[in-house]
């Protein structure tokens, strides 16, 4: 599970890292991210070792890279 997780997260960046802010559903499709709780989790990850900014506008999540 955490090699999972992990690769998610190297994507998740890598995809911030391309094409700056993102809202999670693009993030999902950017990252080639198969579930909403993979993406969850290495969203997690991220923000745990303080490299992910997340923002809410209405109802929808962005994201970006510190």
């Amino acid at each position: 599970m955490n090699e999972m997780i992990g690769t998610a997260a190297g994507a998740i960046w890598m995809a911030l890292s391309e094409n700056g802010a993102m809202s999670a559903k693009d993030l999902k499709k950017a990252a080639k991210i198969k579930t909403d709780k993979e993406l969850y989790l290495a969203m997690g990850w991220l923000l745990r070792e303080d490299k992910l900014n997340v923002a809410e506008e209405g109802k929808e999540m962005t994201l970006c890279l510190k």
